[in-house]
Formats: structure tokens, sequence, C-alpha cells
């Protein structure tokens, strides 16, 4: 059998566009989510990234099946928006569970197949949110700055197994994610139209964004190159943004941002 994928969050979106890329490209495709189906080429499971149990019985599945994992996509991901003083408790851990747990329990199921495959990867979905921290979507922006230092820390870890781990950062993908997203605007009276506003040009922006198919092209370059960099970012403008973050005093950047979803 040639190499094998799990992509989880497959279903849809960036996860459904890599799985196509992938198995256009002789992988052995399988993607875990909560609903799904076999197509084009692609192996569904249905599991819950934020049960052990569900995760642990899919991936013995696919090593029973294969013998071998050569790359885990952390894709699965979802989205809140609204004033950080008005968001739910149970809906902020909700997001941590899925976007950072998740990605984390996901990695520690993986790990013992990975590591019996010469050359495996993990590759983890972040985004530009993660260095670049967005008004109102805090949470979101949270879990995927945690994403970042997960993988960071994971690249050091895993180095002696020959493991590669790495992060891809897209900007404003035009998905089904945006009307997925969970918006409160709680706190209306103290903010005024602010929680609106921002939510309004983040969307624009998404729905005008790039397709998840050059989000997918990245995550199948970071599957083949022998030596992937540790954190990707898509799309040049978003390059941009992301370099000039590095170099300009925090005050100043995290102004600007505030300003661009003002």
């Amino acid at each position: 059998m040639g190499n094998v994928v799990v992509i989880t969050g497959g279903s849809s979106g960036i996860g459904k566009s890599a799985a196509a890329l992938f198995a256009r490209n002789a992988y052995a495709v399988y993607e875990l989510s909560r609903t799904g189906k076999n197509e084009n080429g692609v192996t569904h499971i249905t599991a819950d990234i934020t049960r052990p149990d569900e995760l642990r019985a899919a991936f013995a599945e696919i090593f029973r099946q294969t013998r071998r994992l050569d790359v885990l996509v952390n894709n699965a991901g979802m989205g809140i928006s609204g004033a950080i003083e008005f968001t739910d408790e149970v809906q902020a851990r909700r997001i941590f569970d899925v976007n950072f747990f998740g990605t984390f329990l996901c990695c520690k199921e993986a790990l013992p197949y990975l590591r019996q495959t010469p050359g495996a990867r993990i590759i983890n979905l972040s985004s530009v949110a993660a260095p670049l921290s967005i008004p109102f979507q805090a949470f979101y922006s949270a879990t995927k700055a945690a994403v970042n230092a997960l993988t960071l820390a994971l690249a050091n870890e895993l180095r002696p197994f020959g493991i590669r781990v790495c992060a891809v950062m897209p900007g404003d993908t035009h998905t089904g994610f945006t009307a997925a997203r969970e918006k409160s605007e709680s706190g209306e009276a103290l903010y005024g139209e602010a929680v609106r506003r921002a939510v309004s040009a983040m969307e624009k922006d998404e729905l005008s964004g790039m397709s998840p198919d050059q989000v997918a092209g990245v995550l199948l370059r970071a599957a083949r190159k022998k030596r992937p960099k540790v954190l990707y970012t898509v799309g040049s403008k978003y390059k941009f943004f992301v370099t000039i973050a590095k170099i300009l005093p925090v005050n100043l950047c995290n102004r600007l941002v505030g300003k661009l979803y003002s």
C-alpha cells in the first residue's frame, strides 16, 4: 500500500479539498468526522475528535487495514465570535475542546502508529488569527495560538524519532466555516455596534477569501517536503501581515489590527 494520510474534519471545507487532493496524488486517504461518507477514493470513519475512545478505535482500525500511517492532518475545528465579557463559559470551553484538545488527542492516539512509519509527519491547521489576535474572535485566536505552541514543542519532542511536525496558518478562506460560526451579539448595549462591525468585516473577508484548494496545496507540499518549515502562512498578503507583526512593536501592531476590524 502507498502512503496513508488521516485527515480530521475531512467532510467539508479545507479538509474535504485536502482529502480529494491527497487521493488524486495516490495517498490512501481516511477522513475522520462525525458526519461524512466514502467518496472519490476517500474512506470515511465516524469519530468525534473530542472523544479519546472513538479516536483510539479509529486509528487502531486504520492501522489494522493499512499497517502504516504516514501523515496526520489535524484540520477539524470550529469558530465562535462575540465579546469576551459576554462569552458563555461552556461555549469557550467547547472551542478549546475541539480546536486545541481535539488536536492534542489526535496526536496522542496517532503517535504509536506514526512512530512505526519512517518519515511520518503531523500537520496541524492553525490560522493567521494565531499571531494576529482578532477582536471579538478572541477564543478562536487563543485556540490557534495554542495549536502553534503545541506544534513548536511537539516538533522538538518528535525530532529524535524522525517525525516532522508543522502548522499551516491560512488567511481568510471561502468555506462553510463562515456560516457555521457560532455568533453572539450579547453586550451590544455596552459595545454598541463594535461586535457586529468586527464580525461583518471578518465574514466579508472570508467570503471573498482564497479557495480551500489553495490551502490544500500547501498541506500536500508540507506532507511531501523532506524538511518542512514548522510554520507555514498561506496567502501572500497574509505572509506580509505576519512578517510585519514580527517587526512592529506589539502595541502598534495590536492597534492596527483593532482598526482593521472597527
